[in-house]
């Protein structure tokens, strides 16, 4: 279906259900169209073909979600961005399968899961050196509950002295990988159960961005560059684990590279997150076609004049580099711009555009945010549209009293 069509088709079914809620929305309101939401979840489980999806948590942060995309055949665990989360995820009976994608030194959490037998044989901990081993054993006075790792391998891309990808973990070669899996291995108390390899350079990075035809061309290339590369060494590395420990899993990739990560013979599973709710940095991907899918409604206050109408609040820049393409993007009534010098503001945010004139006091302007997840840190509720009306009410992270 042509993109425009589709968008202008979830702005109708958005206004639809604001005009016949049986009460007005409390504002900022923070929507999650349900169509649009599964509609991006089985294009994932298209694109991993049959390589099963890890939900990446932080890109959702919102229970009923995370049930609801953990109850598709092709989903299945989660890779959390918090040990207390973890805990939490597990404590809750969302899930028993739970990867950690950070290394934690989290000493209370750390040693909640020591403690918990059924915690420790449902959490598996992310580590890339043994001094995160330290740590962990620092908090126990036992080794009797073992203690779930994977090791997370950089899968940047090494040109020369250059390198291209995230700046994560210190472990790129092969010789430094074993070292630390035979030390797993013959450290009493720790079980080594998976790697994690996340390509963010190939995964993170939109490369058909309109007007910069150039610099998209290099990004595509970068990727190609990047994922030949990660087949090679990945292969080299499991060869060398294969002699150490057996391994129950091997994760890669986002919600940018699925194809790619899901290729690779050993790569067991993909993490995505960011596809299930497409945020603004998602628009731009060769790969696949975005269905936007969250949103956050604000009401016009006043019109400092006929071109300008100003919403209150707004304000949600997105974490990393700073930049435009970290403010929010104003959504519906489409055409709608924010301003060079205000921006996106903590108590109001002027717009223009033509759209701007027809505005009145009081009507709702919808956004995205940039990143996925991070949205619903401003709410405890998140509404729910299936169709064209509201057919849910429910917590965030936040509305459950957690914040990680």
């Amino acid at each position: 279906m042509d993109d425009f069509i589709e968008r202008n088709r979830l702005r109708a079914r958005l206004h639809t259900a604001v005009e016949n809620a049986p009460a007005p929305l409390r504002t900022p309101a923070m929507v999650v169209d349900l169509d649009a939401f599964d509609a991006n979840a089985t294009d994932l489980e298209r694109r991993a073909g049959g390589t099963p999806l890890g939900v990446a948590s932080k890109s959702l942060r919102v229970p009923a979600l995370l049930q609801r995309v953990l109850e598709r055949p092709g989903f299945a665990g989660v890779l959390a961005y918090s040990l207390r989360e973890a805990l939490w995820l597990h404590a809750e009976d969302l899930t028993d399968d739970i990867v950690l994608g950070y290394p934690s030194v989290d000493r209370g959490a750390l040693s909640e899961l020591v403690a918990s037998p059924s915690a420790a044989g449902a959490i598996t901990l992310m580590v890339d050196s043994v001094e995160q081993l330290d740590v962990i054993d620092s908090v126990r006075s036992s080794k009797a509950v073992s203690v779930r790792l994977a090791i997370d391998v950089d899968a940047g891309l090494k040109m020369g002295n250059q390198h291209v990808g995230p700046k994560r973990s210190p472990l790129h070669d092969v010789a430094p990988i074993a070292a630390l899996a035979r030390h797993i291995v013959e450290r009493p108390g720790f079980t080594l159960v998976g790697v994690m390899t996340y390509e963010g350079q190939v995964a993170g990075v939109p490369d058909a961005v309109p007007h910069q035809r150039a610099k998209s061309l290099v990004v595509r290339r970068l990727k190609s560059a990047s994922v030949e590369q990660l087949k090679v060494r990945r292969r080299a590395i499991a060869e060398a684990l294969r002699q150490i420990a057996p391994l129950e899993f091997w994760n890669a990739g986002g919600s940018g590279s699925v194809e790619s990560s899901a290729s690779d013979p050993v790569v067991t599973e993909v993490a995505a997150g960011s596809g299930l709710l497409v945020p603004g940095l998602f628009d731009h991907y060769q790969s696949f076609n975005p269905r936007p899918a969250a949103f956050f409604g604000v009401p016009v206050l006043r019109r400092p004049s006929a071109q300008v109408a100003t919403v209150a609040g707004g304000g949600f820049i997105a974490s990393g580099p700073v930049g435009d393409d970290r403010a929010p993007i104003p959504w519906s009534p489409p055409g709608l711009h924010l301003t060079n010098l205000e921006g996106a503001g903590e108590v109001q945010t002027p717009l223009t555009g033509h759209p701007a004139a027809t505005l009145r006091i009081g009507d709702l302007v919808w956004f995205r945010h940039a990143k996925s997840g991070e949205l619903f840190e401003h709410t405890n509720t998140v509404h729910l549209l299936s169709g064209s009306e509201f057919t849910d009410a429910v917590p965030s992270y936040r509305g459950t009293g957690n914040s990680f």
